[in-house]
């Protein structure tokens, strides 16, 4: 087991490959769901995620409905800036989803408010609309580690 990352139409193609190298150094997998907005073979994505590429499970997927009927049993955990629970107030499993919207609009509305339940949300001062994404995919990833001791990783 493996915890997934997916990012829900991204659109900058380094902070995908930024993912792709923390997918690598902690064995979580990446999900992509189109439409990407960028190129798979850009230079930029590649740059990004150095020669680590070949370390990362990767899926694409043409929705995120679709993630959900592959995944019927997977435990979804939304990121939002419009969630009402901090992300360290949540008990990972190994297994658990990590929901990312776009860079420049978030996750849709919708999907949201449909799980609210689920949906994280990381403390910041009212300066910042919101941190980088890849960043925010670091620090959610590493919190569900480190509850979990770490497994696999030295």
């Amino acid at each position: 087991m493996a915890f997934h990352i997916v990012l829900v139409e991204p659109e900058i193609p380094a902070n995908t490959g930024n993912i792709a190298r923390t997918c690598a150094a902690t064995g979580a997998h990446l999900h992509l769901v189109r439409p990407l907005g960028f190129n798979t073979d850009d230079r930029t994505l590649k740059r990004a995620g150095l020669d680590y590429w070949h370390s990362v499970h990767v899926e694409y997927h043409d929705s995120f409905d679709e993630v959900l009927a592959l995944y019927p049993e997977g435990r979804f955990f939304y990121a939002s800036t419009k969630a009402q629970k901090l992300y360290s107030d949540f008990e990972y499993k190994d297994g658990d989803f990590f929901v990312f919207g776009k860079e420049t609009k978030g996750l849709p509305e919708t999907l949201i408010y449909a799980n609210m339940d689920t949906c994280i949300k990381m403390p910041m001062s009212d300066n910042v609309r919101s941190l980088n994404l890849s960043n925010s995919a670091a620090i959610i990833v590493y919190e569900a580690l480190r509850q979990n001791q770490f497994p696999g990783l030295g």
